[in-house]
């Protein structure tokens, strides 16, 4: 039997019950007010000790102050930073899984072999850490000191150099590839399982040249010599090395590099929106704006439609490249 008591409840309960309803409603579909509310897992597609990792960490960090939520780093390195990115393009698309990627692992990386990912619709644009740069350094005991001299020696030595990368597919091993070309000289290209262990084979001499963003605290240490910087203008910590470009190579390049932060596809833009506005918030941090440009970065806030337009450019210009120079896996 239906009462008054039964009726007045009822009357009092329906505005909670649809003020939920429409809650509920609103962050399923939208992500809401509630994202985040758990851990966010950000993926590295490379291993420890990788310029990618580095800056990873630095804005895991940033995020976990500016989301209110813990965001754990995850490791997920082969294949030319495949295998992290694809697990990322095959996660739910909820926002909870992220990628920290870079030129390798979009815009080469998919040309060479079946990733299982389309950079282009797999994946969903978020916000970019900024520029990088690069320096070409070589062994310090190679008898030459500028780039110049560099290319001369190589000519006069073809076939004798090795010049290491993070893996086949990576962005040194694509500029490695490319110097060689615009010099003319022929080198041995050695991949290594990432920038730490490419490295540590200039530093023992195993190999002479390295075009990574790694070298750097060696060129500090006196370890490794800087020859040129690969990126836009100068590094401002090595204001006196050039940069490629002005010593006449390089302006063709399909890209100067960067790291950006990306989703699964099918993220719901108002996560996309959250995540955007906070990872752009921490690039105006000034510490955090520092530690980039130790990286080689140079932060650059970016909105997710500029970061789908460059991927678009750039992954075309790639592919080009690639087939230019009969790059294979």
């Amino acid at each position: 039997m239906t009462t008054r008591r039964t009726l007045l409840g009822a009357g009092l309960a329906t505005p909670f019950i649809l003020s939920s309803m429409a809650h509920a409603q609103g962050s399923s579909q939208t992500g809401g007010e509630a994202y985040p509310n758990q851990p966010i897992r950000l993926v590295c597609p490379y291993p420890p000790g990788a310029t990618s990792d580095n800056v990873t960490r630095v804005m895991a960090r940033a995020l976990s102050a500016r989301l209110g939520q813990t965001v754990v780093v995850d490791n997920r390195a082969g294949a030319g930073g495949a295998v992290g990115t694809r697990h990322v393009a095959d996660s739910r698309a909820d926002g909870y899984t992220l990628l920290t990627a870079s030129g390798g692992n979009l815009l080469i990386s998919p040309y060479l072999s079946d990733v299982g990912y389309d950079p282009l619709r797999s994946l969903a644009p978020v916000a970019m850490a900024g520029e990088a740069y690069s320096l070409v350094g070589i062994s310090a005991a190679l008898p030459v000191k500028t780039l110049p001299e560099l290319i001369a020696y190589a000519k006069q030595h073809q076939g004798e150099l090795n010049y290491a990368s993070s893996g086949i597919g990576s962005t040194g091993h694509l500029r490695g590839a490319l110097l060689a070309e615009a010099a003319g000289f022929e080198a041995v290209h050695i991949p290594f399982p990432g920038s730490a262990a490419a490295v540590n084979s200039v530093l023992a001499g195993d190999c002479q040249i390295l075009i990574d963003p790694v070298v750097a605290p060696h060129v500090q240490g006196g370890k490794i010599r800087p020859l040129a910087v690969v990126g836009t203008g100068r590094w401002e910590d090595f204001p006196d090395v050039p940069n490629v470009t002005e010593l006449g190579i390089g302006q063709e390049w399909p890209s100067s590099g960067w790291y950006s932060l990306f989703a699964p596809a099918g993220v719901p833009q108002s996560v996309i929106a959250r995540l955007n506005a906070a990872y752009n918030d921490a690039l105006a941090d000034p510490e955090i704006a520092l530690a980039l440009r130790r990286l080689g970065l140079k932060p650059e806030p970016v909105e997710p439609g500029q970061l789908r337009q460059r991927l678009a450019r750039e992954y075309a210009a790639s592919g080009v490249t690639l087939q230019r120079l009969r790059i294979t896996a």
